[in-house]
């Protein structure tokens, strides 16, 4: 009897290898009841980092892949100009200051004036009554000591208005020095830079983008499930996620949102099984102590299947038990 030809045998071998990981496959989609799957894909919380005012980059001191703390800075903006503004701003307080300061001192000289017009006219009203001077001159030092009050009134109100001034040169100079701060663009919580957008000597519009930020304290997995399984979720529960990438491991989630509204299907049906087909948006969010002890494991974009708990009391089955890498040596660093 012939020995079947080599790739007979191969093909043999090929076939059985595919039955046993679909038989595998098969065996690990199947669920104990109050247990859910589907597929998603992880995302991370973007932010961008840009600028709040126009003007030329002096320096950018991240690149694409580098991990930044919360508040460190990641670019410099060019500031002379601002520092120009700023001495002017400081001028303008001192200037305020001085005037105060002349404004007061010519409160006092007419407080001074106002005094001794009121002792000139006392005494002509005395002598008056021994006819010893003229009505005429009563009457002309009592019009001069009115003048003087009206004078010294004025003279107060000169202090308002210069203190006024004072108030505005100082918010003047807190504006330039607010946006002198913000030529400083910082981190606003740590992550990972994802993209460097400029370079330094470009100059930016208000809001031009310098870098996107990855938030790797917020890392989640979308999934959509149908109408009969949604219901079931409650916000909090537990939840798997196991990676294509990975699918030895098993990573702990927990349910953080259900929408409210179907994503892709009809909004109005009108019978049960339309509304079967209604698909609702949950996301699985990863607790941020695991996402800081594993961050350099945390990638955006990966696909895996992700699996809800709709009902408390069913235990997981074993091979969704928590199942990670070792910790990096430097986590959490």
């Amino acid at each position: 009897m012939r020995a079947p030809p080599l790739f007979a045998l191969a093909a043999i071998a090929i076939v059985g290898v595919g039955l046993g990981l679909y038989w595998w496959n098969a065996q690990a989609r199947q669920l104990p009841p109050g247990l859910a799957s589907a597929n998603g894909r992880i995302e991370v919380e973007r932010i961008d980092i840009a600028t709040k005012l126009p003007g030329r980059m002096l320096e950018i001191g991240v690149r694409e892949g580098h991990h930044v703390a919360a508040g460190a800075i990641v670019a410099r903006m060019d500031k002379a100009e601002l520092l120009a503004q700023r001495a002017a701003a400081a001028a303008s307080v001192r200037r305020a200051e001085q005037a105060i300061l002349q404004a007061e001192a010519q409160v006092s000289v007419h407080e001074a004036t106002f005094r001794l017009s009121g002792v000139e006219l006392k005494r002509g009203m005395d002598l008056a009554r021994t006819n010893a001077v003229p009505a005429s001159e009563v009457d002309r030092r009592r019009a001069q000591n009115d003048v003087d009050r009206a004078t010294l009134q004025a003279a107060r109100a000169s202090v308002g208005d210069a203190q006024a001034a004072l108030e505005a040169a100082k918010a003047q100079l807190l504006q330039v020095d607010t946006n002198l701060a913000e030529t400083d663009l910082t981190s606003p919580v740590a992550g990972r830079i994802e993209y460097r957008l400029a370079h330094p000597g470009e100059v930016l519009a208000a809001g031009g983008r310098v870098a996107t930020l990855l938030d790797l304290s917020d890392v989640y997995m979308t999934v959509f499930l149908p109408t009969g399984q949604t219901g079931r979720v409650a916000h909090g529960s537990d939840a798997r996620i196991v990676l294509d990438a990975a699918p030895d491991f098993v990573v702990p989630a927990t349910v953080s949102f259900v929408a409210a509204e179907a994503q892709f299907t009809p909004k109005a049906v009108e019978t049960a099984d339309e509304r079967e087909k209604l698909m609702y948006r949950v996301k699985l969010s990863i607790d941020p102590a695991l996402l800081t002890t594993y961050r350099d494991y945390v990638r955006a974009g990966l696909t895996g299947q992700a699996y809800v708990r709709l009902d408390p009391a069913v235990p997981w089955p074993d091979r969704l038990a928590p199942k990670l890498p070792a910790a990096p040596s430097d986590a959490g660093r």
